[in-house]
Protein backbone atom coordinates (compact mmCIF):
# COMPACT_ATOMS: atom_id res chain seq x y z
CA UNK A 1 0.00 0.00 0.00
CA UNK A 2 1.49 3.21 -1.24
CA UNK A 3 1.77 6.19 1.18
CA UNK A 4 4.50 8.94 0.89
CA UNK A 5 6.03 10.90 3.80
CA UNK A 6 4.18 13.84 3.14
CA UNK A 7 1.02 12.20 3.61
CA UNK A 8 1.48 10.76 6.97
CA UNK A 9 2.85 14.30 8.31
CA UNK A 10 -0.63 15.88 7.24
CA UNK A 11 -2.66 12.82 8.92
CA UNK A 12 -0.36 13.30 12.28
CA UNK A 13 -0.50 17.22 12.47
CA UNK A 14 -4.48 16.82 11.54
CA UNK A 15 -4.97 15.19 15.01
CA UNK A 16 -1.63 16.13 17.33
CA UNK A 17 -2.64 16.94 20.39
CA UNK A 18 -6.61 16.98 20.04
CA UNK A 19 -9.09 15.09 22.06
CA UNK A 20 -10.98 12.65 19.33
CA UNK A 21 -14.50 12.63 20.15
CA UNK A 22 -16.97 10.47 19.03
CA UNK A 23 -18.56 13.60 17.27
CA UNK A 24 -15.41 14.22 15.08
CA UNK A 25 -13.96 10.82 14.81
CA UNK A 26 -15.20 10.13 11.13
CA UNK A 27 -14.01 13.40 9.77
CA UNK A 28 -10.54 14.87 8.57
CA UNK A 29 -9.20 11.89 7.58
CA UNK A 30 -6.89 11.50 5.16
CA UNK A 31 -7.82 8.94 1.70
CA UNK A 32 -4.94 7.29 0.13
CA UNK A 33 -5.86 4.40 -2.39
CA UNK A 34 -3.49 1.48 -3.70
CA UNK A 35 -4.07 -0.97 -6.95
CA UNK A 36 -2.71 -4.39 -8.23
CA UNK A 37 0.42 -3.77 -10.44
CA UNK A 38 -0.03 -5.73 -13.86
CA UNK A 39 3.70 -7.01 -14.77
CA UNK A 40 3.09 -6.22 -18.89
CA UNK A 41 3.47 -2.38 -17.81
CA UNK A 42 6.54 -3.13 -16.05
CA UNK A 43 9.92 -3.52 -18.00
CA UNK A 44 13.63 -3.35 -17.10
CA UNK A 45 16.04 -5.68 -15.96
CA UNK A 46 15.05 -9.07 -14.34
CA UNK A 47 15.07 -10.20 -11.63
CA UNK A 48 14.56 -13.52 -9.93
CA UNK A 49 11.91 -14.14 -7.14
CA UNK A 50 11.42 -16.11 -4.27
CA UNK A 51 8.52 -17.20 -1.87
CA UNK A 52 6.01 -20.04 -1.21
CA UNK A 53 4.41 -21.20 -4.13
CA UNK A 54 0.86 -21.90 -2.91
CA UNK A 55 -1.05 -20.47 -0.22
CA UNK A 56 -0.32 -23.75 2.12
CA UNK A 57 3.42 -22.47 1.85
CA UNK A 58 4.57 -26.09 1.86
CA UNK A 59 7.64 -24.81 0.09
CA UNK A 60 8.83 -21.20 1.19
CA UNK A 61 12.21 -20.80 -0.96
CA UNK A 62 10.41 -21.88 -4.28
CA UNK A 63 11.54 -19.96 -7.40
CA UNK A 64 8.19 -18.09 -8.37
CA UNK A 65 9.31 -16.76 -11.33
CA UNK A 66 12.18 -13.73 -13.02
CA UNK A 67 9.64 -10.71 -13.36
CA UNK A 68 10.81 -6.84 -13.76
CA UNK A 69 12.60 -5.40 -10.86
CA UNK A 70 9.61 -2.29 -11.46
CA UNK A 71 7.20 -4.55 -11.03
CA UNK A 72 8.74 -6.16 -7.83
CA UNK A 73 9.14 -3.14 -6.28
CA UNK A 74 5.17 -2.14 -7.31
CA UNK A 75 3.82 -5.73 -5.52
CA UNK A 76 6.41 -4.92 -2.43
CA UNK A 77 4.40 -1.11 -2.50
CA UNK A 78 0.75 -2.45 -3.41
CA UNK A 79 0.77 -6.04 -1.44
CA UNK A 80 -0.09 -7.51 -4.87
CA UNK A 81 0.40 -8.10 -8.18
CA UNK A 82 -0.40 -9.91 -11.74
CA UNK A 83 1.95 -12.02 -13.71
CA UNK A 84 1.81 -11.40 -17.10
CA UNK A 85 4.58 -13.97 -18.47
CA UNK A 86 6.35 -17.27 -18.19
CA UNK A 87 4.62 -20.46 -16.47
CA UNK A 88 2.91 -18.52 -13.50
CA UNK A 89 1.55 -16.06 -16.23
CA UNK A 90 -2.33 -14.95 -14.88
CA UNK A 91 -1.49 -15.87 -11.34
CA UNK A 92 -0.85 -13.19 -8.61
CA UNK A 93 2.39 -12.34 -6.96
CA UNK A 94 1.30 -11.18 -3.27
CA UNK A 95 3.53 -10.27 -1.00
CA UNK A 96 2.83 -9.28 3.25
CA UNK A 97 5.69 -7.78 5.48
CA UNK A 98 5.48 -10.98 7.52
CA UNK A 99 5.11 -13.36 5.04
CA UNK A 100 6.71 -12.37 2.33
CA UNK A 101 5.93 -13.26 -1.45
CA UNK A 102 3.63 -15.97 -2.35
CA UNK A 103 1.62 -17.17 -5.35
CA UNK A 104 -1.88 -16.86 -5.69
CA UNK A 105 -5.17 -17.34 -7.69
CA UNK A 106 -5.98 -13.72 -6.74
CA UNK A 107 -5.29 -10.60 -5.12
CA UNK A 108 -5.78 -10.46 -1.31
CA UNK A 109 -4.81 -8.56 1.50
CA UNK A 110 -2.22 -9.49 4.10
CA UNK A 111 -4.98 -11.10 6.26
CA UNK A 112 -5.85 -13.66 3.16
CA UNK A 113 -8.83 -12.09 2.42
CA UNK A 114 -9.83 -11.21 -1.69
CA UNK A 115 -9.21 -7.74 -2.49
CA UNK A 116 -12.89 -6.41 -4.37
CA UNK A 117 -11.99 -2.94 -6.38
CA UNK A 118 -14.33 -0.07 -4.91
CA UNK A 119 -15.07 -2.40 -2.24
CA UNK A 120 -11.98 -3.47 0.07
CA UNK A 121 -9.92 -0.56 2.20
CA UNK A 122 -7.56 -0.55 5.10
CA UNK A 123 -7.41 1.14 8.42
CA UNK A 124 -5.24 1.07 11.45
CA UNK A 125 -7.68 2.44 13.74
CA UNK A 126 -10.94 0.67 12.25
CA UNK A 127 -12.46 -2.66 12.99
CA UNK A 128 -12.40 -5.13 10.28
CA UNK A 129 -15.52 -6.18 8.79
CA UNK A 130 -17.14 -2.11 9.20
CA UNK A 131 -18.37 -0.89 6.16
CA UNK A 132 -18.84 2.42 5.58
CA UNK A 133 -18.83 5.71 2.77
CA UNK A 134 -16.92 8.63 1.54
CA UNK A 135 -19.54 11.51 2.64
CA UNK A 136 -17.43 13.96 2.13
CA UNK A 137 -13.91 14.60 -0.06
CA UNK A 138 -12.57 16.90 1.42
CA UNK A 139 -9.25 18.39 -0.65
CA UNK A 140 -8.33 16.31 -3.81
CA UNK A 141 -5.45 16.59 -5.74
CA UNK A 142 -7.41 16.27 -8.82
CA UNK A 143 -9.32 18.21 -10.83
CA UNK A 144 -11.56 15.86 -12.48
CA UNK A 145 -14.99 16.53 -11.40
CA UNK A 146 -16.02 13.02 -11.48
CA UNK A 147 -13.34 11.39 -8.93
CA UNK A 148 -15.23 12.48 -6.01
CA UNK A 149 -18.66 11.73 -7.35
CA UNK A 150 -17.31 7.89 -8.15
CA UNK A 151 -15.37 7.38 -4.63
CA UNK A 152 -18.88 8.56 -2.85
CA UNK A 153 -21.35 6.21 -4.85
CA UNK A 154 -19.85 2.73 -3.35
CA UNK A 155 -19.97 0.97 -0.03
CA UNK A 156 -16.10 0.44 1.62
CA UNK A 157 -15.18 -2.14 3.48
CA UNK A 158 -12.29 -2.61 6.07
CA UNK A 159 -10.32 -5.62 5.37
CA UNK A 160 -7.19 -5.11 7.14
CA UNK A 161 -4.51 -2.54 8.95
CA UNK A 162 -1.46 -1.20 7.29
CA UNK A 163 2.07 -2.93 7.05
CA UNK A 164 3.97 -1.45 10.35
CA UNK A 165 4.94 2.31 10.15
CA UNK A 166 2.82 2.75 6.95
CA UNK A 167 -0.66 3.59 8.77
CA UNK A 168 -1.49 6.20 11.32
CA UNK A 169 -4.47 7.65 12.98
CA UNK A 170 -7.66 8.38 10.66
CA UNK A 171 -5.86 7.24 7.64
CA UNK A 172 -7.95 5.17 5.19
CA UNK A 173 -6.71 2.96 2.24
CA UNK A 174 -9.01 2.12 -0.46
CA UNK A 175 -8.53 -0.88 -3.41
CA UNK A 176 -8.73 0.22 -6.65
CA UNK A 177 -8.27 -2.61 -8.88
CA UNK A 178 -5.85 -3.56 -11.64
CA UNK A 179 -3.14 -1.29 -13.15
CA UNK A 180 -5.03 -0.73 -16.46
CA UNK A 181 -2.08 1.56 -18.28
CA UNK A 182 1.73 2.41 -17.65
CA UNK A 183 0.87 5.82 -16.85
CA UNK A 184 -1.83 4.08 -14.30
CA UNK A 185 -0.47 6.71 -11.13
CA UNK A 186 -1.68 9.67 -13.46
CA UNK A 187 -5.22 8.55 -14.24
CA UNK A 188 -8.32 10.19 -12.15
CA UNK A 189 -8.76 7.14 -10.10
CA UNK A 190 -4.79 7.24 -8.43
CA UNK A 191 -6.03 9.77 -5.82
CA UNK A 192 -5.84 11.34 -2.12
CA UNK A 193 -8.16 13.11 -0.32
CA UNK A 194 -7.49 15.75 2.51
CA UNK A 195 -10.03 16.66 5.08
CA UNK A 196 -12.28 13.88 4.08
CA UNK A 197 -15.30 12.73 5.94
CA UNK A 198 -16.15 9.26 6.85
CA UNK A 199 -19.52 7.28 7.71
CA UNK A 200 -20.46 4.10 9.24
CA UNK A 201 -23.33 1.85 7.96
CA UNK A 202 -25.26 0.10 10.36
Amino acid sequence: MRLGVGLVAVAVLATAGCDVTEADAWSDWTVTVYYTPVESYHDGPRETVHGCSDLACTDSDAELGTLPTDFIEAVRDEGTGRITSGEHAGAYLNWSYDTGFWLDSQPRDAAGEVLRPFQSAAADDLTPGLRLRLTDCGVLNTADPDTCAKFQAVEWSIAEGFAPSLGGARHLDLYIGEETSENFTESPDYVFFLGATLAPLS
